[in-house]
C-alpha cells in the first residue's frame, strides 16, 4: 500500500477507535439474561424466574425474594461482505465508490475488533473473488483492510444472487453478515428472502447521489461500467426519474419484507458516527 493509503487507513482507525469508545463500553454482551460469566445485577423476584438464582442472604436482609441477574459474555462472527464489482468505479464526489465502499468495511472490521468479535471478509463481483477467514487479532483485521483497499476485481459486473447462495452454504450458522453493495442489480429477491432465514443480514448501501436522482440537464450518454454498454437518455423524462427513484424505494420494501435491517452511506455526507451507532444497536455491543 502507497504511504498515502497508509495515512489515510491510520486517520481511519484513530477516528474510528475514539468514536467507537465513546458509545461502547467494555466487550459484547448479549442482550439475552443468562448464566454468564459477568454478574449485572440484583432485583425482585418475578413468577417464572429460574429459583436457582434466588439470592437468598439478600432476600432475608430485604425481607423479599431477589434474583441474580447474570450478562452472558458471547464473541461473534462477523461477515463483511464487499461489492468489489466495476461500479464502484464511479462517483461525483471526491473519493470512488468502491473507496468509500472500503473504509465502510474498514470501520465494521474495526468496531468487531473493538467488541472482541471475530471477523472475515468476502469480495464478490459476478464470483466469490477472495475470502479471509476468521479472526480478530489486529494483524488479521489489517489484513481485511489491506485485501479491502488494494484487491483488483477480476469480473467487472455484480451478481448479487451468487453472493447470497454462497452465503447460505458458507456462513448460515451464527454469522451476522454485512453486505456492502449500491445493490444495483436485480433478481436477488429470492436468494435474499433464503439467506434473511438462515443467517443474520445487514444491508449498507452505498448510492451516489447521481445514482438516486439525474438533474433534469437533458440529453446525455450514459456508460454501464459493468458492461462497458452505452445509451441516450433524456433526463427530463419524467419515466428515467421514476425508474430511479423506484429501485430504492423497492429496495426498501423488499428489505422490510425478510427483516434485514439497513443503512445508506452517501458518500457526500459523514458516515461514521452514523455507521457505528448502527451497528452498535444491532450487535447490542
Amino acid at each position: 500500500m502507497s504511504p498515502e493509503l497508509l495515512c489515510k487507513i491510520k486517520q481511519l482507525e484513530i477516528h474510528t477507535r475514539r468514536l467507537a469508545a465513546s458509545t461502547m463500553m467494555g466487550a459484547r454482551r448479549s442482550a439475552r439474561k443468562g448464566t454468564g460469566l459477568e454478574f449485572d445485577q440484583i432485583r425482585e423476584y418475578q413468577v417464572g424466574d429460574d429459583v436457582r438464582f434466588i439470592d437468598w442472604k439478600s432476600s432475608a436482609r430485604m425481607n423479599k425474594l431477589l434474583i441474580k441477574e447474570y450478562i452472558e459474555e458471547r464473541s461473534r462472527n462477523i461477515v463483511i461482505a464487499l461489492d468489489i464489482s466495476r461500479s464502484g468505479d464511479f462517483s461525483s464526489q471526491e473519493d470512488l465508490k468502491k473507496e468509500m465502499m472500503a473504509q465502510i468495511a474498514s470501520v465494521l472490521a474495526f468496531v468487531g475488533h473493538y467488541g472482541r468479535d471475530f471477523v472475515s471478509l468476502i469480495l464478490f463481483s459476478s464470483e466469490i473473488e477472495y475470502e479471509v477467514s476468521a479472526g480478530s487479532s489486529m494483524k488479521h483485521i489489517q489484513r481485511i483492510i489491506e485485501k479491502a483497499f488494494t484487491y483488483q476485481a477480476r469480473s467487472s459486473q455484480t451478481d448479487i444472487p451468487h453472493l447470497f447462495k454462497h452465503i447460505i452454504r458458507r456462513h448460515a450458522k451464527n454469522s451476522l453478515v454485512c453486505v456492502i453493495s449500491d445493490f444495483i442489480d436485480t433478481g436477488f429477491e429470492k436468494s435474499l428472502a433464503i439467506a434473511a432465514q438462515k443467517t443474520e443480514l445487514i444491508a449498507i448501501r452505498c448510492l451516489d447521489k447521481h445514482e438516486q436522482f439525474l438533474p433534469p440537464v437533458g440529453m446525455i450518454m450514459i456508460q454501464d461500467p459493468e458492461t462497458g454498454l452505452t445509451q441516450l437518455v433524456d433526463t427530463r423524462n419524467v419515466k428515467v426519474k421514476q425508474l430511479i427513484e423506484h429501485r430504492v424505494k423497492d429496495q426498501n420494501a423488499l428489505f422490510k419484507r425478510y427483516r434485514v435491517d439497513y443503512f445508506d452511506v452517501h458518500p457526500s455526507k459523514p458516515f461514521i458516527a452514523g455507521l457505528i451507532k448502527f451497528f452498535r444497536r444491532r450487535m447490542q455491543y
